[in-house]
């Protein structure tokens, strides 16, 4: 089998028009998935039954459930009850949702591992709960938590590579595209693996820089 390097080359320009998608609603559905956490991370610390267990619930559900069966749902289930969504809304919502039951039990464990004396040593120099929470447990929760927070957003990216199945024009949909004219799967797939491989080295990169701040400034 002879490698056709001339369809790579006209293949990229094509495949790269599928990124913006691909890293679009990975941040946004990540950035509005993490509202929802912080959201359900306190509730899930709550001592309030009312409060404690819709949010385990909810957490339990949609850590559960695959992330292909929650848009199967959306796209294919809803329309059967007179809900018919586009896939770009599909798409949001339920990265969004099932985002922010992994990211709620991030916070939760970032918030939990600060020790329980700076919250009580907060209350007693007269700072409420929210301020006790936002200028003295947050930040130091924060610290343990980015590495977390960017490796959670790294599997969402990779995770996009789904959205192909109702049609949303992200990478591998790009690629999907490309085999189907040209039959070429071996080079297709091979530009559209090494376009992620970019992706998420250059984010595993960051990561680590960013993590290694934070040490050098938790240091001193």
């Amino acid at each position: 089998m002879i490698i056709d390097f001339s369809l790579i080359l006209k293949s990229i320009p094509y495949v790269l028009s599928g990124l913006p998608y691909t890293f679009g609603i990975s941040l946004l559905s990540f950035m509005v998935g993490n509202v929802f956490a912080i959201i359900l991370a306190f509730m899930r610390m709550s001592q309030k039954p009312w409060l404690k267990y819709p949010a385990r619930v909810y957490i339990s559900i949609m850590r559960g459930v695959p992330m292909l069966v929650v848009l199967f749902i959306l796209y294919f289930g809803l329309p059967y009850v007179g809900v018919q969504l586009p896939a770009l809304l599909c798409a949001f919502i339920g990265f969004s949702c099932v985002s922010a039951a992994y990211m709620a039990e991030i916070f939760r464990a970032g918030i939990q591992s600060v020790d329980k004396g700076q919250m009580e040593a907060a209350r007693s120099l007269g700072l409420g709960y929210g301020k006790a929470m936002q200028k003295v447990i947050l930040p130091q929760a924060i610290r343990t938590m980015v590495p977390s927070i960017i490796n959670q957003f790294i599997i969402s990216l990779k995770d996009t590579s789904i959205l192909s199945v109702i049609g949303f024009p992200e990478l591998t949909k790009a690629g999907n595209i490309i085999v189907g004219n040209t039959f070429k799967v071996l080079e297709v797939w091979a530009i559209v693996a090494i376009m992620y491989m970019i992706v998420i080295t250059i984010l595993s990169k960051l990561a680590k820089r960013i993590e290694r701040r934070l040490n050098v400034g938790k240091e001193r």
